[in-house]
């Protein structure tokens, strides 16, 4: 069973990331593209899509079978597993920022730049760097 939902985990860990990629690049495209309406538009569905449809079910996915790989390793992991947790702590914040980023883009209130969400785009290539750090080379 444990091998099983390690797949899994790390199925829905990719599907997730995925979403952390892509949305702050579309959040990029809508900031730059405001005056374009139609456009603005289109790009309004497919934030919402991706974050709702894809985002949302993958956090999840990947929180739930995560607890229970902790919950089967007793919570130890001499202190990697803690690290690992705190900065998976920071990535689902990191993701609900999205999601008010999202709702300001849908409701037209967003004033961040695209430049800001360029710079946005990588705060999950950091967590991820540190994440499977934690995971394969255990440093602590």
């Amino acid at each position: 069973m444990y091998s099983w939902v390690v797949w899994f985990h790390i199925l829905s860990f990719v599907s997730w990331y995925a979403v952390l990629f892509y949305l702050p690049r579309l959040f990029v495209y809508h900031a730059e593209n405001i005056q374009n309406e139609g456009f603005v538009e289109v790009v309004k569905v497919m934030e919402m899509k991706i974050y709702k449809y894809i985002g949302v079910p993958a956090m999840w996915a990947t929180v739930l079978s995560g607890a229970y790989l902790a919950y089967e390793l007793g919570f130890s992991g001499n202190g990697w597993l803690h690290a690992k947790i705190f900065f998976v702590l920071i990535l689902i914040a990191f993701f609900f920022s999205l999601g008010y980023f999202r709702v300001k883009f849908l409701n037209d209130e967003c004033t961040k730049s695209g430049k800001f969400f360029r710079a946005y785009n990588e705060v999950p290539t950091i967590l991820l760097l540190i994440i499977v750090a934690m995971v394969i080379i255990k440093p602590f």
